[in-house]
């Protein structure tokens, strides 16, 4: 039987890794979860003793702060499971997630899973908007905008081995999805809210002229031209807006349709 490793970077999360962690551990899989305690100043160490008693907990503490994105690559490093799946310490999944995204990727034979997600604020309150995602991503589509919620891929562990993250001040997953992308061609999807989202006020995605820079460095990062890059960086901008108002309102965001037509559904 095949096992996931569930990758998850922790840094000041005392108040939200509990129900991470319990999250994962009502997966219907074999599975180890890796913690990696990026060097938290608050309770975030106390608060994960009383889940180091069970045996598929992997606790590692990084001396200094590393970043999320070289805390990811840690715990793929550590991993034993042949799956790879990430969750941050402030999200949550849906019971059922990995068992269903494995059959995905036997099925399709394919190297990534993602999943939709359901929106909850800050404090935990759901919101009304539900961000579904098509059935087949390809690398052109996902140019556009980046349809990949990191707390929901499974991926296999010699791909996210052959793809680290780098580079925190850009978006590092954005990039790494892409990097996969093209060599892989597609990613598979499951339109289920199977991921539920909490909406930092700090997160990088929620300030449009900070994201649209970080987005614009990653496309020149990876060897995009001064026009190429800002296309795709006012696509992606145009996208995020258009999606987080959405699911402010409580309307159910599809993924965009990109290539002949960058249409939008919504319901």
């Amino acid at each position: 039987m095949c096992m996931v490793s569930v990758v998850m970077p922790a840094y000041n999360a005392e108040r939200f890794i509990g129900q991470a962690i319990e999250s994962v551990f009502q997966q219907e899989v074999r599975l180890e979860l890796i913690v990696i305690n990026d060097a938290s100043t608050d309770g975030t160490e106390e608060r994960i003793q009383t889940y180091l008693k069970d045996e598929r907990m992997v606790y590692v503490k990084n001396v200094c702060n590393q970043g999320v994105a070289e805390s990811r690559n840690i715990g793929v490093k550590r991993a034993k499971g042949d799956y790879i799946a990430f969750l941050d310490a402030d999200d949550w999944w849906e019971r059922g997630k990995l068992r269903k995204q494995l059959k995905v990727l036997k099925e399709k034979e394919g190297v990534l899973c993602y999943t939709g997600r359901k929106l909850y604020s800050q404090d935990g309150k759901e919101l009304k908007g539900i961000i579904r995602v098509k059935e087949v991503l390809w690398y052109r589509e996902l140019l556009y905008s980046n349809w990949i919620a990191c707390s929901s891929v499974l991926w296999k562990r010699e791909v996210a081995l052959e793809f680290p993250m780098k580079h925190d001040e850009y978006h590092e997953d954005y990039m790494v999805w892409l990097e996969c992308l093209k060599k892989y061609e597609v990613a598979y999807g499951i339109d289920e809210p199977l991921l539920c989202y909490r909406m930092s006020e700090k997160g990088k995605s929620r300030n449009p002229i900070k994201s649209a820079k970080m987005t614009y460095g990653m496309h020149r990062c990876m060897g995009k031209g001064l026009i190429s890059a800002a296309f795709y960086t006012g696509s992606h901008l145009m996208n995020a807006i258009w999606k987080y108002q959405c699911a402010a309102v409580g309307k159910k965001v599809w993924s965009l349709k990109s290539g002949n037509g960058n249409k939008k559904y919504e319901e």
